[in-house]
């Protein structure tokens, strides 16, 4: 888990989308058959409303029974293996529909909505335009191709149909939500930030979470972390064990080198997830940084113990220098750079040790080496500039 990207973006299932009723409406004739295939089709609808999907297959079916391939509870068959998460089954159903009856809306949105399930975006779009070339206004279609772009990374398109949906409809919230997910991916984090802060205007009185939590990672991104302590902290008060912002209010006081506030909060997703190797190590980097050099190899320790992790076997090297160690130091270092040469920051790290060590040349030579990579590093051209001119390192 890289945790500069726990972000707004996809953070537990932020856009919810509005669902396509399956069409139940079929016309009252005097033919018993067709009373009884609409009286069927309602019965199914509603036990898929109440996710009876048992009950709901059986009116479907009762009702092929009475219609080969009748549209409605072929459709409502994909409906069903689509609520079970069955999506290549409902595929099927819905293909079968179209090929009995072309264009029939119902089976054309579950089967994109499937493809969409399914991460196959390019075919939910393609499904999707043959809509909107009868109906480019609906709201609802154009956000979820919006939504598909987005997922595909073609922003230009993606923003154009979000933007096109605001102008119909000002204050969409699936529009804005979307906006804020699109630039928030391209690192466009203020652009961002503008998009989710009208979310949040527009629902003073039923503030969402994800929108909190999403404006508070724009800070952390834009590295002013002040800003964004006061909505993870609402945040929590929603939901005092919410990931994201236990995340966000540890990582902003981390960034503001307040390590002993941000310990609370890394322990407090300990408790919630005691094994969370990433979590962990960052717990040792604010013990460490404090000072606390023994319960810092703790959790460096244990998180190594779950699995390697390249900063926490760090960490240990660092402590080691900040205790004088410098040989360890060196060798733990040395080990690193095998496992992981392209990694500036341990050469900067074994370089400051050679210094230490009054051992310049051999911080010089590091430095060199790393630079015959071919790599561009601005941190290893200064220090070896400063080495090479005599000048103080920090």
């Amino acid at each position: 888990m890289n945790t500069e990207d726990i972000s707004a973006s996809e953070q537990q299932g932020f856009m919810e989308d509005e669902s396509f009723p399956a069409g139940n409406d079929t016309e009252r004739t005097d033919n018993p058959q067709s009373d009884k295939i609409s009286e069927l089709s309602k019965e199914g609808y509603q036990f898929l409303k109440n996710n009876k999907i048992t009950e709901a297959e059986d009116a479907f079916r009762r009702i092929l029974q009475l219609e080969d391939n009748n549209n409605y509870a072929l459709v409502g068959l994909g409906d069903s293996e689509r609520k079970r998460n069955n999506f290549n089954e409902a595929i099927r159903y819905y293909l079968s529909c179209l090929s009995y009856h072309p264009g029939n809306n119902y089976a054309l949105f579950g089967l994109a909505d499937c493809y969409k399930a399914l991460n196959q975006y390019h075919k939910a779009i393609e499904i999707w335009e043959q809509y909107l070339v009868h109906d480019d206004r609906n709201i609802t279609v154009l956000t979820r191709v919006a939504d598909a772009y987005r997922k595909i990374r073609d922003f230009k398109k993606s923003k154009e149909l979000y933007l096109r949906v605001l102008d119909m409809e000002q204050n969409n919230a699936y529009a804005l939500i979307g906006l804020g997910h699109l630039h928030y991916d391209f690192k466009e984090y203020k652009d961002a930030l503008y998009y989710w802060s009208k979310m949040l205007e527009i629902n003073k009185d039923a503030v969402d979470i994800r929108v909190l939590t999403s404006i508070g990672n724009c800070h952390r991104k834009l590295k002013t972390f002040d800003q964004g302590i006061s909505y993870f902290e609402h945040a929590l008060e929603m939901d005092p064990d919410n990931f994201y912002a236990l995340f966000g209010l540890a990582d902003c006081y981390r960034g503001m080198n307040q390590q002993y506030r941000s310990i609370e909060y890394w322990n407090r997703i300990l408790k919630l997830d005691p094994n969370n190797k990433v979590i962990l190590t960052r717990a040792g980097d604010a013990y460490r940084n404090t000072g606390d050099y023994k319960t810092a190899t703790q959790y460096y320790n244990k998180a190594l113990d779950i699995d390697f992790d390249i900063y926490a076997a760090l960490g240990l090297a660092l402590i080691c220098k900040g205790e004088g160690k410098y040989e360890e130091a060196v060798d733990r270092l040395s080990n690193l750079i095998r496992n992981d040469p392209k990694n500036y920051r341990l050469y900067i790290d074994l370089a400051d040790c050679y210094v230490k060590m009054n051992r310049k040349q051999d911080a010089m030579t590091c430095l060199e080496t790393f630079q015959k990579q071919g790599i561009r590093s601005q941190p290893i051209n200064e220090m070896l500039d400063k080495l090479r001119n005599n000048r103080p390192l920090f």
